[in-house]
């Protein structure tokens, strides 16, 4: 393991206006960095930036839809004419396409690779160019997934699109590393996130769904008033400080994470089923019974139905 000299003065962090985002943008933001917090959404990007002034730090709002390769060449050139050159890029945008394979229309699958893979690509370009451009190195920050090694049977086109962005963070180690850039992908397991309010789910009874949101707030309500965070999106931020600081190619954060990675290499094959149990069938058979009660009449909102970050 090796310390990267890289002092990070600006840092870009896209989909920050919550989540893992707002909590990356803030964490380098507390390291000394001035971050340019972007999100599709203006209002929280600039809630974000709110934040982290009101703590004393720097910190600038812009607005980026990250599926418009257009919109990335606009970005950054303004960051660059205004900032400078950034120092570190985190592409952290990302939303969750959920249901069974055979219920996926293309639009879904466009949907879910424009924004989580294509949209890493296109900031990889636009930001990496700057970097070897002016030829002083940088670090690009890749929010993957837990789901990028461990196969599931819920939602396929998610698990591609952040096996994608794994890949393409160890290729351009290897393309872009000889000119003093390093990459790397941040792999979440279970994360207190936003993600599932905004998810599409396909082929899933629409109550069923709602009644799973219901309880995924209940559970981060719950976790919120806990002396400690087992799930905070600060972890993920750590991490991705820890990434650029020792220039690390891979980091899985939380234990299913880092237990899906090492059952990767020892035990592919176990590794492979160790989602099955989480079929749509399954989930949906579940949530019926518990949101069944015993005497008949309407169900209660004990349903769990998977919409966190994975």
């Amino acid at each position: 393991m090796k310390i990267n000299r890289l002092r990070p003065r600006l840092v870009v962090v896209t989909g920050a206006g919550s989540g893992i985002g707002r909590a990356t943008a803030i964490k380098f933001a507390k390291r000394g960095a001035h971050v340019v917090a972007s999100d599709i959404d203006a209002d929280a990007a600039a809630a974000t930036t709110a934040i982290i002034r009101g703590h004393g730090h720097r910190a600038s709002a812009a607005r980026l839809d990250v599926t418009d390769p257009d919109a990335w060449e606009s970005f950054g050139a303004a960051v660059r004419s205004e900032h400078g050159c950034a120092d570190v890029l985190v592409n952290n945008a990302g939303m969750l396409v959920g249901g069974p394979f055979l219920e996926l229309s293309p639009a879904d699958w466009d949907r879910q690779l424009s924004v989580n893979l294509m949209g890493v690509v296109h900031g990889c370009r636009v930001f990496g160019a700057q970097m070897i451009e002016r030829g002083a190195g940088g670090h690009i920050v890749n929010i993957a997934s837990a789901a990028a090694f461990t196969p599931t049977p819920v939602m396929s086109a998610y698990s591609v699109s952040k096996a994608g962005v794994k890949m393409l963070t160890e290729c351009l180690r290897l393309e872009l590393g000889p000119k003093g850039i390093g990459v790397s992908a941040i792999c979440p397991g279970v994360i207190n996130t936003n993600i599932g309010e905004n998810a599409i789910t396909v082929g899933v009874d629409h109550k069923l769904v709602e009644q799973g949101r219901e309880f995924t707030r209940r559970l981060q309500e719950l976790g919120e008033r806990l002396p400690f965070a087992p799930m905070s999106p600060e972890l993920v931020a750590a991490a991705a400080v820890r990434a650029v600081r020792f220039d690390l190619a891979v980091v899985p954060v939380r234990t299913e994470a880092w237990l899906g990675y090492f059952m990767l290499r020892i035990a592919p094959g176990v590794n492979r089923r160790m989602a099955q149990p989480f079929s749509v069938d399954t989930l949906q058979r579940l949530s019926e019974r518990l949101l069944k009660p015993a005497g008949g009449g309407e169900p209660h909102a004990e349903a769990v139905v998977v919409s966190r970050r994975l």
